[in-house]
């Protein structure tokens, strides 16, 4: 069934007296630490996280939303058998890149990073995918090609684990490589999910009906929330990251939309150099921005969560 967005007027999701919003997250959160390929939150305040609750500590109106995947094993994010990617009716059926052990990075098997994802204060916790890569190629985009029931079950595992791993989940999901399918978001309804962020446009000019025309989904609202039909999820683009103009926050927010701000975990995974990823460099671009933010609209500006918008939405509001 072809899948269909609908705007959602400022004053459904924007709180009186508010003329714009922000939402900051964080893509590719697991317990791998410096001592893995790469580290992605495993260093607890010695790492990534660190970086995280230095930008809360600084700016206390901010609110994040970590991107979780609870079994993660990806390596490197590209095929790293290129021999068996030569053969394409084998690779299809194989792993292409040389995955992390099973259940090695289960969320459920690292309590001390569970303890601290869970005591971040205004955060919220929603899922990325199950295990972050798939067999055939392009290796990270998980639910590439999967039917409604493998993507229903990959989701309730995941949902499992946050569970066994004692963490509170926001009910929302951001799919690896941004594609999500009509059979995806089917199967993010049907295990309880609210919302879903799956568009990310960089570039497209800022105004108030602008549609998405980058990753994911094409067509998207890109600085209001939607609701994305048939599954009745509320969606959220991602418009802003490293590589922006502090301009280009301005024109979202003077427009009386919400600013999506984007970033990684990792920085460098397997030699491909994440524009967005949460270094000390981008950490302090962030500080700046959202100082100036905080000067620049005062009480005026809302800065919430994509959880926090969706529940507002569907708490009995028009749909």
């Amino acid at each position: 069934m072809k899948t269909t967005l609908r705007s959602i007027p400022t004053e459904e999701w924007l709180p009186p007296g508010k003329t714009g919003a922000i939402c900051f997250s964080i893509d590719d959160i697991h317990p791998a630490t410096s001592k893995h390929l790469y580290e992605a939150g495993g260093d607890l305040g010695e790492g990534v996280l660190g970086h995280v609750e230095w930008l809360l500590e600084r700016h206390p109106q901010l609110h994040t939303t970590l991107f979780v995947t609870p079994a993660w094993r990806m390596t490197r994010g590209r095929s790293s058998r290129p021999w068996l990617a030569k053969l394409p009716l084998l690779a299809r059926h194989c792993y292409l890149d040389r995955i992390q052990p099973r259940g090695a990075l289960r969320l459920d098997r690292h309590p001390q990073f569970c303890r601290f994802l869970g005591e971040l204060p205004r955060t919220e916790l929603a899922l990325h995918g199950l295990h972050h890569v798939r067999r055939g190629d392009p290796v990270h985009v998980e639910f590439l090609g999967r039917n409604r029931r493998s993507c229903r079950r990959a989701l309730s595992r995941g949902l499992a684990l946050f569970r066994r791993a004692g963490l509170i989940h926001a009910g929302g999901l951001q799919p690896p490589g941004w594609e999500l399918s009509s059979e995806l978001a089917a199967a993010a309804a049907r295990v309880g999910l609210q919302w879903v962020s799956s568009a990310r446009d960089l570039e497209t000019p800022i105004s108030r009906e602008a549609l998405s025309a980058g990753s994911g989904l094409r067509g998207a609202p890109l600085i209001q929330p939607s609701w994305l039909r048939p599954s009745d999820l509320v969606h959220f683009s991602t418009n802003f990251q490293a590589t922006c103009q502090r301009e280009r926050a301005l024109e979202i927010l003077d427009s009386g939309g919400l600013l999506s701000v984007k970033a990684h975990a990792v920085k460098n995974v397997g030699g491909h150099v994440m524009a967005d990823g949460l270094d000390r460099a981008y950490r302090d671009q962030l500080d700046q921005l959202f100082s100036d933010l905080d000067r620049r609209y005062g009480d005026h500006l809302h800065w919430t969560t994509f959880g926090a918008l969706a529940e507002r939405l569907r708490s009995g509001r028009p749909r």
